[in-house]
């Protein structure tokens, strides 16, 4: 049998190689899973000499969690590799542990410095306990995918997650530490039936008694994956083949006529795609709404969603940045909206989006120009009241404002990824 240094090894390389870095992250929680990692992190290192650098974010939502990171610190201590605690405190709003989850990725890239791969000790366990969570949302074929073992977040500076321990197992990983004679904590969130994880992973043994464990769930999700493969490339190709993208007013045209004879699936990952790509969104849009949108569409109507707005023209439907959600900003900050790159021909000046009253300034618009509804939203700069430059309207010095280039060359290499 392959040993777990073995298959750690073999997984590195498919996600890292041939060309090591010389740096690396790793997040540990103190958990069995996380502190098994360290452990195969620590002997992997030995063979290719890579610098690990290992971080424990505390959320503040359990007061042993001070101790718990203090734990990982002795550990890396005798290990011989450096540690840092992060800290990240709830707002008290929305999902616990979703927000958790995202701020926990939100404050390790802040911390990283140059690093460019964060480890993620990410199981099979968690893939299977993941497909049931979204099966009881009644996800599709995206959510229903297992996770990626590697995932590039967008920036001028991209971070990559990386999860080379998904084809082990929990309760394997637990095991190798007890050989080892290693130390981890048990959080008891874990055991906690006020969190849905905690409900799903009791679930898991009834239907592991039915022939449904995790063996078997992890396999669909990642079956469940190529299909999203498939049905990516499929909406990229049609894409390609219909769509029309106008970076300089950062709008999608979506073709009425072709968009309504492609299958239903084709349409929604568009749809969804395009909502996300333009709201820089970290997620796409939930199934449901996301659906009534589309047959609202498609029977000639639109609404906001996801940060955007959709207004049904005659041969087009034209998607863009939704003007409520924008807020004006000093120009010398350098970013707008997270997605223009701001470039102001004097100091003091302001961004914002048009508006009916910088609509008003422009006394010609050129051939081509977004009609009033979508260019309210468009990047501007003003000195208080006055309208200095909107590139889209060929109004004022330019450029001033550019797609970042940290974004995805387009919608169709959008569609492919995501």
């Amino acid at each position: 049998m392959t040993s777990l240094d073995q298959r750690f090894a073999e997984a590195m390389g498919q996600l890292l190689g041939p060309d090591f870095p010389r740096d690396i992250a790793l997040a540990v929680s103190g958990g069995g899973d996380s502190m098994a990692m360290l452990t195969l992190a620590h002997n992997w290192t030995r063979h290719w000499g890579v610098q690990l650098h290992v971080v424990t974010v505390d959320h503040g939502l359990r007061p042993e969690a001070a101790e718990e990171a203090a734990m990982v610190a002795e550990e890396c201590a005798l290990l011989g590799w450096p540690h840092t605690t992060l800290s990240w405190k709830w707002e008290g709003q929305g999902n616990v542990m979703d927000a958790a989850r995202r701020g926990r990725i939100e404050v390790i890239d802040r911390w990283r410095g140059e690093i460019r791969d964060v480890l993620l000790a990410h199981t099979r366990d968690d893939v299977a306990e993941t497909f049931l969570m979204r099966l009881r949302r009644g996800s599709g074929v995206e959510g229903l995918s297992a996770m990626q073992p590697a995932r590039v977040l967008p920036g001028d500076a991209p971070m990559r997650l990386l999860r080379p321990c998904l084809d082990m197992g929990r309760e394997e990983l637990r095991h190798y530490l007890r050989t080892l004679k290693g130390r981890w904590v048990e959080d008891p969130t874990n055991e906690d039936p006020h969190y849905d994880r905690a409900r799903i992973r009791r679930l898991r043994g009834l239907l592991s008694e039915e022939g449904m464990g995790t063996e078997a769930l992890a396999g669909t999700a990642q079956r469940m994956a190529r299909a999203r493969e498939a049905l990516r490339a499929r909406a990229a190709q049609v894409w390609r083949e219909i769509g029309q993208e106008d970076r300089r007013a950062g709008e999608i045209l979506i073709p009425r006529d072709g968009f309504a004879a492609v299958e239903r699936d084709t349409q929604l990952r568009i749809l969804a795609g395009a909502l996300q790509y333009v709201a820089s969104a970290p997620y796409r849009p939930r199934s449901e709404p996301l659906e009534a949108l589309l047959d609202r569409l498609l029977s000639g109507g639109g609404d906001p969603l996801h940060g955007c707005e959709l207004r049904v023209e005659r041969d087009h439907l034209r998607l863009f940045r939704e003007c409520a959600a924008l807020a004006p900003g000093p120009a010398d900050l350098g970013t707008w909206d997270t997605r223009w790159r701001i470039t102001p021909p004097e100091p003091g000046l302001m961004v914002a989006p048009l508006g009916e009253a910088g609509w008003c300034q422009v006394p010609e618009r050129p051939e081509g120009a977004p009609p009033f509804h979508a260019a309210r939203s468009l990047p501007s700069l003003w000195k208080g009241d006055r309208l200095v430059a909107c590139d889209a309207l060929q109004f004022g010095p330019a450029p001033t404002a550019t797609l970042e280039p940290g974004r995805a060359h387009n919608l169709e290499s959008f569609l492919l990824s995501h």
